[in-house]
């Protein structure tokens, strides 16, 4: 009796798991080729003896990032690296929206501001990075401006895009009933610009993280930048593999963030239908 119901029990579980994985082929065949390649990478270390210092083992890799884990250390150097992310996210974000809805609802501006945007797009943030570290100090604020920069421009392209994309005969029938520019901005070109705004932010809070660490390496006391540092001086290859998988997963879950709050917002749009990326 009790073996029978163990049997019942385990059925409809196996039965679950099936059906998830028929609904989301993807994602068994996402995990099944990272064992692959996190086997081969391990046989390959083993086989040819590279020594770990040039290449190490996933294992080794694996017993860094536990060791990380586990100091309390690592989750401040976290935490300012994330406050940094975030924070030169949300300026950069705010100030390429104003720019690109100022220059997206006048065509003046944008043949006279947007060239001078562009141009300084097209300077290395790495190359001015060291003066903005002079300019606002090596404290937590030149981090901020650094992600700010790079994170801007992509939400002010896809802004301006998106505004530009708005059906001509929807903004001709509303000038017909007498509607104003805010109403027309509202009703038409907003709603219009609003995929494109996400993909722009999507792309541009990845960029952050870069941001992030392109300032903590000029000059930097704390953060996971700073603490890559660290590890290639000390010559701890697993160290660095460590921090970088840290990196990605904060990437990753920033990214997911943003695609779950562009399905609330943008709730109208299907997945096949969200505008590429024009910054890339």
């Amino acid at each position: 009796m009790t073996d029978s119901k163990i049997v019942l029990s385990r059925e409809p579980s196996s039965g679950a798991i099936a059906a998830a994985i028929k609904r989301r082929p993807e994602v068994g065949l996402s995990l099944l080729l990272l064992v692959v390649f996190l086997g081969g990478w391990e046989v390959i270390v083993r086989l040819f003896a590279i020594p770990a210092i040039v290449v190490p083992a996933p294992t080794a890799i694996a017993q860094a990032l536990w060791i990380n884990l586990n100091t309390s250390r690592f989750y401040y150097h976290i935490g300012v690296t994330l406050w940094e992310i975030l924070a030169g996210f949300a300026i950069g974000a705010t100030v390429g929206l104003i720019i690109g809805v100022s220059i997206g609802q006048s065509k003046l501006l944008e043949k006279t501001v947007y060239p001078y945007v562009v141009a300084f797009q097209t300077v290395p943030k790495v190359a001015i990075a060291p003066m903005i570290v002079i300019w606002f100090g090596y404290g937590i604020s030149s981090k901020i401006v650094i992600t700010a920069l790079i994170a801007f421009f992509p939400v002010v392209v896809n802004c301006i895009v998106g505004m530009n994309a708005a059906p001509p005969q929807q903004i001709d029938m509303l000038r017909s009933f007498t509607a104003s520019r805010w109403q027309i901005f509202r009703m038409v070109k907003l709603q219009t610009a609003l995929p494109y705004i996400f993909a722009g932010l999507d792309v541009a809070v990845v960029l952050a993280v870069i941001g992030a660490i392109v300032g903590e390496f000029i000059g930097a006391q704390a953060g996971l930048g700073y603490l890559l540092l660290q590890r290639n001086f000390s010559m701890d290859t697993a160290g660095s593999f460590a921090i970088l998988i840290v990196l990605s997963l904060i990437g990753v879950g920033l990214h997911q963030v943003m695609s779950l709050l562009r399905q609330r917002v943008v709730f109208w749009v299907e997945r096949d239908d969200i505008p590429a990326n024009e910054s890339t």
